[in-house]
């Protein structure tokens, strides 16, 4: 995974798993990551609003969006901008097949990469269990999940302090629990199955929060990771090869300067 890049543009960006709408959501680091990448195509990949927590109890704040506007205005330039909803954001699946001016929505998507390689982008939550045989059950473990959330807030608050990169307590902890290792695991190799029945090179989604680009099952591998822990992003080069770009250790007045800077200004009005 790669330090912080100088701002540049991409053939395509995949990005899930934002979680607009709730605290946990690292915007200032997903503004200041869109503001300084650009690309022909931007896959949304789902869980991009949080309906769950806004229906919980309802939190959006200007920057929220302003990340909305900001992709807006990329559309309004000419870049393709495709949004697949996943679990959190289910109500636009009722849009699926639409195609407006500025967006299209579909259910799941082939990409053919620039080396002519093809990948099945879809966010995923369709391959977990919990979410399609025990919903109840995935609601309370979204609960859990903000209470990490909470921790790993605050740990980091304390580590700024102190000069430390950003850590997540939450994926710390869940590549230490033994179900959730299983649970990732078989997650992949869900969806790299999913890839060889549709006869593609690849698989690129979302959903678990775990940042991953591998060869390992035979079939590529890539999850674009989140905003919310990892604040991840997949790209593909002009020469089609995709890969995982990090942008979490941002310093705090680097995430204030995308309001400084004039031009930022103006993508994000």
């Amino acid at each position: 995974m790669n330090a912080i890049e100088p701002a540049r543009r991409y053939r395509t960006l995949f990005l899930s798993d934002m979680h607009l709408g709730t605290r946990g959501c690292q915007v200032g680091q997903l503004l200041h990551f869109l503001v300084n990448h650009d690309a022909d195509t931007i896959y949304l990949v789902g869980d991009i609003i949080d309906a769950w927590r806004l229906d919980a109890k309802w939190y959006w704040p200007d920057e929220h969006n302003a990340v909305l506007r900001l992709l807006k205005r990329k559309a309004e330039q000419g870049t393709r901008i495709v949004y697949l909803p996943g679990n959190h954001d289910d109500f636009v699946r009722q849009y699926v097949g639409s195609k407006m001016e500025t967006l299209e929505i579909q259910e799941s998507v082939i990409h053919e990469a620039a080396d002519g390689k093809r990948y099945l982008v879809l966010h995923g939550d369709c391959f977990d269990p919990v979410q399609s045989k025990a919903r109840w059950l995935a609601f309370i473990g979204d609960h859990a999940y903000v209470t990490a959330l909470a921790v790993n807030t605050a740990m980091n608050r304390v580590g700024r302090i102190f000069g430390l990169p950003y850590w997540s307590f939450s994926n710390w902890a869940k590549m230490r629990v033994k179900g959730a290792v299983n649970f990732i695991g078989h997650y992949e190799e869900s969806l790299v199955a999913a890839a060889r029945e549709n006869s593609v090179d690849g698989v690129v989604c979302g959903h678990i929060h775990r940042a991953a680009a591998h060869d390992e099952l035979g079939v590529r591998y890539v999850n674009c990771g989140d905003w919310v822990e990892s604040c991840t992003a997949a790209v593909e080069h002009e020469d089609g090869r995709i890969e995982i770009v990090g942008w979490a250790n941002l310093e705090d007045q680097a995430i204030a300067g995308i309001e400084e800077d004039g031009e930022s200004e103006e993508a994000i009005a």
